[in-house]
């Protein structure tokens, strides 16, 4: 059981947990992995975070990938999306079976390598909020072979003694994030939900999206809907309104949500005392940490610990 300090994985460290034959170029940020199951994937049996944006192309096979306390059913010819940040695991027991199956192709890149992609940042934010909360789509024939081809090609750059190799793979990286983005655009509009009652208050669906990356970044260190609206230039009660509108949950919801997380990593996956753990999640006192934890859990965070 390591300390929770190992808790987010670097691309680098992700990249060390398979064979060298299986990955593609691991210069500059950025990497492209053949991925099959290995033992060293047991480390997603433990919730984590995978400090890079990495995108799973399931050729074969299936999985399911819980990201932020929701469960995806990665399946052949889907397509899954991972931002820095996000705390992602697998839960439950793979079979022999399941194991054989499983065939996923995975461009990784680091967030430095993002950030010096020349890209239209303001529509790639509009993409980046849909991909983060719909993380995971099948692709249409047509889309897996443009898919694939993309695949093809950024081996044969990797793999090549071509000069700019670093440009040219940037490129495909803008192309693919965009690639990515016009898909899921056809499903939410295959399924209408951008016509729908939450997607339509559009100054409470930006309210709501920003809200979520504050929790994302801060629900360790705060829990009171006054900050986040402060964050947000509007009153607590604006807030929660805007988020119960568009979510169907209150905000409080959903920081306790992340803060639950959290803690159930803490007690699970790491030596930390509890007074430790109290201290990490910023609660005033052992008492207040119990009192929380176990009105949601129903179980007290020592018994918590101790199941299997």
């Amino acid at each position: 059981m390591a300390e929770y300090t190992t808790y987010t994985i670097s691309l680098a460290q992700f990249r060390q947990l398979f064979s060298d034959a299986g990955c593609i170029n691991v210069k500059d940020g950025f990497c492209v992995i053949d991925l099959r199951y290995e033992k060293s994937l047991l480390i997603l049996k433990h919730p984590c975070r995978i400090d890079g944006f990495l995108f799973f192309f399931c050729i074969s096979g299936k999985i399911t990938i819980r990201k932020n306390l929701t469960d995806f059913e990665v399946t052949e010819d889907s397509l899954f999306v991972n931002f820095p940040g996000d705390v992602i695991t697998v839960p439950g027991d793979i079979g022999e079976s399941q194991k054989a199956e499983l065939h996923f192709i995975v461009m990784a890149m680091t967030r430095e390598y993002m950030s010096g992609l020349k890209m239209d940042m303001p529509q790639l934010l509009d993409k980046g909020m849909a991909l983060l909360k719909n993380p995971c789509f099948t692709l249409t024939g047509e889309e897996r072979a443009v898919a694939k081809k993309y695949l093809d090609l950024a081996s044969d750059i990797s793999s090549s003694g071509l000069l700019c190799k670093k440009e040219c793979l940037a490129s495909m990286m803008s192309s693919l994030f965009y690639l990515a983005g016009g898909v899921l655009e056809r499903r939410l509009c295959d399924l209408k939900v951008s016509g729908g009652s939450r997607s339509s208050a559009g100054r409470g669906k930006a309210v709501f999206d920003r809200f979520m990356e504050l929790v994302l970044e801060y629900h360790m260190r705060e829990r009171s809907i006054g900050f986040y609206a402060d964050k947000l230039c509007i009153t607590p009660k604006y807030l929660s309104k805007l988020v119960k509108s568009v979510s169907g949950r209150s905000a409080p919801e959903w920081i306790d949500d992340y803060v639950m997380l959290e803690a159930k990593n803490m007690l699970k996956y790491s030596r930390l005392p509890i007074k430790e753990i109290v201290s990490r999640l910023n609660f005033s006192n052992p008492s207040t940490f119990h009192k929380f934890f176990k009105a949601k859990a129903g179980v007290t965070p020592l018994k918590y610990r101790k199941m299997k």
